[in-house]
């Protein structure tokens, strides 16, 4: 007989529910407890999915009693950190949204716990079930275009500031950073092999936030809507990052890759005012090199696709469990992007370049 896997779910606002349909619609999986503080949350999340036989609670340590064996986070930003680390404790397997915590000390004491306990720590980053995601990870890599010594990475939305928790420092601790900015880093650093992120020179700032001509809650906005970085990394590579919730402008610019044999360039997919970023896949993959010394671009052919990558996501992560596997994107490869997020903000609040450290495992 096979054996059911039991999931709990931490938080049940917007994300919780692509969490909770994805697992309904796999076989051999039970969501059986759902927590949030908010009273009644928990218990209208259930009601509204119909998960039959599930329990509600107001507090997650007392869903962690539960006969578990793995949980999504899906809390705010600033309570990632708490709750991952009781779930892994309570010896549960972890699968938290991104990012994986606000700060770097946070995310180190997180992958520690896991290292510690045998538990896993996977992190949602969806779009690395994209094929063409991989199919970029996979031409880095191969060779193709010899060493690597230059990347530019990130995007930027016309008009897509989100409201809510989202702009609350107290909540999600930071802004466009958190929110888009990871999954551009994610596409660079998992195409180099993850590097580690030696310092970093940066500047952020909230223009477009905080004027109440381009948002509704100008006077709550107390994130980030723009950063942009240089950040040196391992092996000589320099990585140029930028990121925009809103600006005067189309585009910051394509992502490019540029090795000494070969250089190659992606375009984001969609269009629109919320297009430009790396969580909407990608429009176009091209490669430049040299055919008999003639310069030559030659166009990659995006791959059409019908997969729910997100639903990709949980069900890795359950797949894992079962047969026990390591995490599907550990926490500590997404450490790297934690680090440069810290290292960003450092930098833009003390106007210098700024050293990052990070412990070995």
């Amino acid at each position: 007989m096979m054996k059911v896997v039991k999931i709990g779910i931490i938080g049940s606002g917007g994300i919780a529910g692509s969490h909770a349909s994805a697992y309904l619609a796999m076989e051999g999986v039970k969501i059986v407890g759902v927590a949030d503080v908010v009273p009644g949350k928990a218990q209208k999340f259930i009601d509204d999915l119909g998960i039959e036989g599930a329990e509600a609670f107001e507090t997650h340590q007392k869903m962690l009693e539960l006969d578990i064996d793995g949980v999504s986070i899906c809390t705010p930003n600033v309570f990632h950190h708490l709750t991952s680390i009781d779930a892994l404790r309570a010896g549960k397997h972890v699968l938290v949204e991104k990012p994986l915590a606000v700060t770097l000390e946070q995310g180190i004491e997180m992958v520690q716990v896991a290292e510690e306990t045998g538990k896993m720590l996977s992190v949602g980053f969806q779009p690395r079930y994209d094929p063409n995601m991989q199919k970029v990870t996979s031409i880095v890599q191969s060779g193709e275009l010899g060493d690597v010594y230059y990347v530019e990475v990130g995007g930027g939305r016309r008009r897509g500031m989100p409201g809510g928790t989202f702009i609350n420092k107290e909540l999600a601790g930071v802004g466009a950073m958190a929110d888009i900015g990871t999954y551009s880093l994610d596409l660079a650093l998992n195409a180099l092999g993850h590097p580690k992120p030696l310092t970093v020179s940066a500047y952020t700032s909230n223009y477009f936030g905080t004027n109440p001509q381009y948002h509704p809650e100008a006077d709550k906005f107390e994130v980030e809507d723009f950063g942009v970085a240089m950040i040196r990394l391992e092996g000589g590579i320099i990585l140029n990052f930028k990121i925009s919730w809103a600006m005067h402008m189309d585009t910051l610019g394509p992502t490019i890759f540029l090795g000494k044999d070969a250089g190659l360039k992606l375009t984001s997919a969609g269009n629109g005012p919320w297009s430009g970023v790396w969580d909407g896949g990608i429009g176009s993959m091209s490669m430049f090199h040299d055919v008999d010394n003639e310069h030559t671009e030659t166009m990659i052919p995006i791959v059409e696709h019908e997969l729910n990558i997100f639903d990709e996501k949980v069900q890795d992560f359950v797949v894992a469990i079962k047969k026990g596997k390591p995490a599907p994107i550990p926490g500590k490869e997404i450490l790297i992007n934690q680090a440069i997020i810290d290292g960003i903000f450092r930098s833009s609040k003390e106007g210098r370049e700024v050293d990052i450290q990070l412990p070995k495992f």
